[in-house]
């Protein structure tokens, strides 16, 4: 479902009620007259590092854009307060969306923009960095609703699984901006040698 918004009697975008993927597909096959020159998706709220890339909604609709030929970044804030300070994480992209084409990056690869939750003046720098492995170690409390029906909520500890100051999830947590262009490639090269050897 599309919704117009209107903000002080002026036109000022769709809703789209469907995932972050959904509204850039949409937007790009039916609502936007031509294709957008970047897609910024975000600023979202909590880290999509490690591998969080491949839940991430965020990642999602930078990556559908990307698939479309058209530059893409997608950028998360450290934080789930909802009145977080977003103007670093905004800066940011806004400094990326300006250099873009600048900064040589290949068709069908994305940035994913990690900024830690300080204040301009403590963040440390900017990092270059890879995919780190760290994931969460999910946990399902039970709950009952006030009707009595019993729901889950999801809650978890993330497991740090890199050393490498360079991997996305360490550089966040040392206090640096992680820049990490992500590619789409998920095949196991090393296993398929090793299946051909037997089939």
């Amino acid at each position: 479902r599309v919704t117009r918004i209107w903000r002080d009697g002026q036109f000022f975008g769709y809703a789209v009620s469907g995932t972050p993927a959904d509204c850039v597909k949409l937007a790009i096959a039916r609502l936007l007259e031509a294709p957008p020159d970047i897609v910024v998706s975000g600023i979202n709220h909590g880290y999509n590092t490690g591998i969080n890339v491949l839940y991430s909604g965020t990642v999602s609709a930078a990556t559908e854009a990307m698939l479309l030929g058209i530059p893409a970044i997608a950028v998360s804030l450290g934080s789930f307060d909802e009145n977080a300070d977003c103007s670093v994480a905004a800066q940011t992209a806004a400094y990326l969306v300006e250099r873009y084409h600048e900064l040589g990056i290949p068709p069908r690869t994305l940035l994913n923009v990690n900024v830690p939750p300080l204040p301009e003046e403590q963040i440390k720098g900017v990092r270059i960095t890879r995919q780190g492995q760290g994931m969460w170690n999910d946990a399902y409390e039970e709950r009952l609703d006030p009707m009595g029906r019993p729901y889950y909520w999801l809650r978890g500890i993330y497991n740090h699984l890199d050393s490498d100051p360079n991997a996305d999830d360490v550089a966040v947590e040392q206090g640096y901006i992680a820049i990490t262009p992500i590619r789409f490639h998920l095949t196991d090269e090393e296993t398929i040698h090793r299946l051909k050897e037997r089939f």
